[in-house]
């Protein structure tokens, strides 16, 4: 596998995937991936901390249904996506579905309440 190759494969991967790497490797290696491997300046520490601190920080929005309103909520997520009418209309059919993983706090809140207004159902998690 080429370094292009793996990066490719690490780019699709979850959050939650990551995480799973992340400890393999650090079991396999016997190191910690504390500072270096993860996002900002985290304080150094076991495994086990930072991803602690990982998952506070990093959301995902879910839409649970469409609502009655399909056409407002499929508006709402192309402009919080940037996704094509099909792609959105798509998504908005296929509920419960995420929308978008790894975000801030703040930014779910926002497309929560973008989608709510819309008419859609949204779950945090």
């Amino acid at each position: 596998m080429s370094k292009e190759q793996l990066i490719e494969a690490v780019e699709k991967m979850s959050v939650l995937e990551l995480s799973e790497l992340v400890k393999a490797l650090e079991e396999k290696f016997g190191v910690s991936a504390a500072a270096p491997m993860m996002m900002g300046a985290m304080p150094s520490g076991g495994g086990e901390e930072v991803e602690k601190k990982e998952e506070k920080t990093s959301f995902g929005v879910e839409l649970t249904s469409a609502g009655s309103q399909k056409i407002q909520v499929i508006k709402a997520l192309r402009e919080i996506t940037s996704l094509g009418l099909k792609e959105a209309k798509d998504l908005a059919d296929a509920a419960p579905k995420m929308v978008k993983e790894g975000i801030s706090k703040e930014e779910a809140e926002e497309m929560k309440k973008k989608l709510e207004e819309a008419g859609g159902t949204v779950t945090i998690k």
